[in-house]
């Protein structure tokens, strides 16, 4: 409103008017007249006092469109009135889309723990803590590592949230292979840190921070890159010759309760 009532005082002062007539005397003189009555001068003529009120308005208004200052005062003057009026709306979260959990990451072919099982020549370790898996996968190679992988989906678990948008808790992930601490420098990015561990006489590797790959050497021999899913914690365990990978929102304690339940 201050900005408006400067740019209409720089109006006034642009705009031509017409001079002003001096009306002192006849006013004056029937001022002086018995019967009081005031008697207009002639370019005041016979017209509406409100149409002539109406027409001045439409010519300010006119005036004020056109001078371009004004114009954008009085844009910023409607914009502030306007957002007053505006109510919030916070937006719905967007539900989870239908289907299995896993097949939003890209973990491999559906399956169950006895058919996944007959598949590989290795034993699937299950974590007691956290009870028989939600759901299972299995990808072979050579999209993963020699021998395949398997990945264990827990969707909700007491006491342990839910990683991102996934809808998952907690994914524990199992390879044959081997852990070479000198890739955890490739792995790590600024605010991660690796912790060493022991669980059940089996080295392990506490990581606390996000960790977006994870390298290690196969059944092969050769480096795989495999790509962590839920960008939370992870546990690495090399449980004698099987590459266990624990991740989610998991304290230390967490997690190493959960590697130690492994069986």
């Amino acid at each position: 409103m201050f900005e408006l009532e400067q740019e209409l005082t720089a109006l006034g002062a642009a705009l031509e008017w017409p001079p002003t007539p001096n009306l002192g005397p006849r006013i004056g003189s029937h001022l002086r007249a018995p019967t009081g009555v005031i008697h207009f001068p002639t370019w005041w003529g016979g017209r509406s006092r409100w149409a002539l009120a109406a027409a001045a308005v439409v010519i300010a208004l006119v005036a004020l469109a056109i001078y371009s200052p004004s114009r954008e005062a009085i844009a910023n003057w409607v914009n502030v009135h306007t957002s007053f009026q505006q109510v919030p709306h916070l937006a719905t979260p967007s539900p989870q889309p239908p289907g299995p959990l896993g097949q939003r990451l890209g973990l491999g072919g559906m399956t169950t723990l006895p058919d996944a099982q007959k598949q590989l020549t290795w034993h699937i370790t299950v974590p007691s803590a956290l009870g028989q898996p939600d759901e299972v996968y299995l990808q072979p190679a050579p999209d993963a590592p020699a021998l395949g992988e398997i990945t264990l989906v827990y969707a909700i678990r007491p006491g342990i949230p839910v990683a991102g948008q996934t809808g998952v808790s907690v994914l524990i992930t199992e390879a044959r292979g081997a852990v070479d601490q000198n890739f955890f420098g490739k792995m790590m990015g600024p605010g991660t840190t690796l912790e060493p561990v022991t669980v059940a006489g089996h080295q392990g590797y506490w990581i606390a921070g996000p960790l977006n790959d994870f390298f290690f050497t196969d059944a092969s021999g050769g480096v795989r890159s495999d790509t962590v899913r839920l960008a939370a914690n992870t546990l690495i365990l090399d449980d004698g010759g099987t590459i266990v990978r624990v991740e989610g929102n998991l304290t230390k304690a967490q997690a190493l309760e959960i590697a130690t339940s492994l069986g």
